[in-house]
């Protein structure tokens, strides 16, 4: 049996809305601070979910509609996959290789042009590296990016597969 692009879709948002509400459960009930990477990896969580229910409400019935809501969730959950990437590689490095706290991201989005954010952001930093929660002995980073890359793959697979064409058949004249 087929699932419905819709289905898929609708899978991908309930997905996104979990996973942003057991982030912010651990922010807000468990007192969990984000760091940087935590925040840009919500970011590309939320993008996947908004595009995942634009398509979701549109049904598109062109596969180039599908295709493309497909791709575009496709990239935004890739950048969470390898934003979570880099949060496990600097949780793994010996601690005399970890970079150096630097000031929160509230100052540097205050102060820094944008470029100069995400290369901030994206080099990490010393509260990266720390481990403040852990289930099944495993880093919440690692969960992470476990969950990011079902959703990649779902996502992927969304903007490949192939889709029965609905509407007129024409009959071939012999």
């Amino acid at each position: 049996m087929q699932s419905s692009y819709r289905l898929v879709s609708g899978f991908l948002v309930l997905a996104s809305i979990i996973g942003m509400a057991f982030a912010l459960y651990l922010e807000h009930v468990q007192g969990l601070e984000p760091c940087p990477l935590c925040v840009f990896q919500r970011l590309g969580l939320i993008g996947l979910g908004v595009v995942s229910l634009i398509a979701f409400l549109h049904n598109p019935i062109s596969t180039a509609f599908k295709r493309g809501y497909a791709l575009l969730g496709s990239l935004a959950i890739l950048w969470s996959t390898a934003v979570a990437a880099r949060h496990v590689w600097l949780q793994h490095l010996p601690p005399d290789q970890v970079p150096s706290c630097g000031p929160g991201l509230d100052y540097w989005v205050n102060t820094l042009p944008l470029k100069s954010v995400f290369e901030q952001v994206l080099t990490g930093s010393g509260e990266c590296a720390k481990v403040d929660w852990t289930f099944l002995g495993q880093s919440l980073p690692v969960w992470s990016l476990l969950f990011f890359a079902v959703l990649t793959l779902v996502s992927i697979w969304q903007s490949f597969r192939h889709y029965p064409s609905i509407g007129r058949k024409w009959n071939k004249k012999k």
